[in-house]
């Protein structure tokens, strides 16, 4: 078995239908025990200053852990650095896969770079499909987990973000994965509904500093929608046997109008008060925030982070006054 680790979302049936363990590097990088460590192990081999916070651990995630047998770099659909960072890690003697998510949302173009991937572990589309049959059980489990949060009013918004971001790679095990799943939502169910009267809208990147949830509570409001994260879950292709239309399904690497589409329709549905709109320092998403802002019926607030650790007391006073602002 093999770690094979990737840059972002891929289609991580594959992964596992050839026996290896897929290894989602963003969240090796903001889980070490010292992050900020990983950022200047790559500012040190050369990496610029203004580069990506995700994209320098990501390099550091891989050479300096060394547990890494092969990387999927996603130059397309995603990060505009990937292409630069797989360059790099091929110099430094790793083996790397270039994976693309077609901007047009092609079905055939999709298919093709999904049958390439099959193609490079030596797997059949039937055998990946297998594996989407048992992905979908724990998937249809953490769309619960989601209604938990926003339906039932028992789930933290901070869980509702881990679970979802981990069904990324299923923490390298999915049947571990589910059991611990299981024991989770028997846990949550237990609680007795919460009452804040706030309810918040997380769109964007999942954010570098974990913190911002907690601190959303004490304030009397909830995170009731992670959107990026609830799309790492494949929660609307679960009703399809369709590993192609699976991914195409999936808004995050295709551009902001298709994501747009679910963000409105769950805004409407969940009856979500105010959006943060979280962007990453250096990433050209944050472009992305002038549409956000025009198209979006609910207020808007927008936060930029860099480097992991605590919220800065400025961004707290942002928050704070954001959802003081949604009581007038």
């Amino acid at each position: 078995m093999k770690n094979i680790g990737f840059t972002t979302s891929i289609p991580v049936e594959v992964i596992f239908a050839a026996g290896h363990r897929p290894v989602d590097l963003n969240n090796v990088f903001i889980t070490n025990d010292n992050p900020g460590k990983l950022i200047e192990v790559a500012e040190n081999a050369g990496f610029p200053r203004n580069t990506c916070a995700w994209i320098k651990g990501i390099y550091s995630a891989v050479v300096d852990t060394g547990e890494i047998d092969e990387l999927i770099g996603v130059v397309e659909g995603d990060c505009s650095n990937a292409k630069a960072l797989v360059e790099v890690l091929e110099l430094k003697g790793i083996r790397c896969f270039q994976y693309s998510y077609p901007n047009s949302r092609s079905y055939d173009q999709l298919k093709k770079e999904i049958d390439r991937l099959c193609s490079h572990f030596a797997v059949s589309y039937d055998e990946c499909l297998r594996v989407k049959k048992e992905l979908d059980k724990i998937r249809l489990r953490l769309s619960y987990l989601d209604e938990l949060t926003w339906k039932y009013n028992k789930a933290h918004g901070f869980e509702n973000h881990i679970w979802q971001v981990s069904s990324s790679d299923f923490n390298g095990d999915y049947v571990t994965f589910g059991r611990q799943l299981e024991e989770e939502i028997s846990s949550i169910e237990k609680r007795e509904p919460k009452t804040e009267s706030k309810r918040i809208g997380y769109i964007g990147v999942p954010p570098i500093n974990g913190e911002i949830y907690e601190f959303i509570e004490s304030l009397d409001a909830r995170v009731v929608y992670n959107e990026v994260q609830r799309q790492f879950t494949m929660a609307d292709s679960v009703d399809i046997e369709d590993i192609v239309e699976e991914y195409r399904r999936f808004t995050y690497p295709y551009n902001i109008r298709c994501r747009l589409e679910d963000i409105i329709d769950q805004v409407k549905k969940r009856k979500i008060d105010g959006i943060i709109h979280y962007t990453q320092a250096f990433c050209f998403r944050g472009i992305e925030d002038i549409i956000i802002r025009n198209e979006l019926d609910v207020p808007v607030l927008t936060l930029e982070g860099d480097k992991p650790g605590n919220i800065d007391q400025r961004t707290k006073l942002r928050i704070e006054a954001f959802i003081d602002m949604l009581d007038e």
